[in-house]
């Protein structure tokens, strides 16, 4: 029993100092921003209705994003040759880090006091831009820096 005892200790001391250099190594990159990319179907005949829509609304709220520290970059996406079930544009928004629930409560709060609105009166206007565009979802990334 001693020795099955003692041949695991000393299994685990060897693979403890095999890892022990892997442990110690650093990372070869580290976090970066967080990126959002939400895939978007213009629908037949809207799509200049569509890119005013980005223009204008859009495009304000990502510059107020910006302004408050929210938003890094954004950017809007032609999808050339989509696939079968794929969009016709991508929006991507680039953010320093993730935000916990509180701070997306803040950031809610913030945007609509500068747009005048309520979450109630968003959801309508995003129902309202339903005859343009059909939402096909949204995947998140984070940047990984190469050290």
């Amino acid at each position: 029993m001693r020795n099955v005892i003692s041949l695991t200790a000393a299994a685990l001391i060897g693979a403890l100092s095999l890892a022990a250099p892997a442990m110690a190594q650093e990372a070869s990159y580290k976090p970066g921003s967080v990126w959002v990319a939400s895939r978007i179907n213009v629908l037949p005949g809207q799509f200049e209705n569509y890119m005013d829509y980005l223009a204008g609304t859009w495009k304000r709220i990502q510059e107020f994003g910006k302004k408050e520290g929210m938003v890094l970059s954004y950017h809007v996406l032609a999808v050339n040759n989509p696939r079968q079930g794929e969009g016709d544009l991508v929006l991507l928004i680039e953010s320093k880090d993730y935000m916990s629930n509180a701070q997306q409560e803040v950031a809610r709060a913030k945007l609509n006091g500068f747009l005048a609105t309520d979450n109630r009166k968003q959801d309508a206007a995003s129902a309202g831009r339903g005859p343009m565009r059909e939402q096909l979802g949204s995947t998140e990334y984070q940047e990984l820096i190469l050290k």
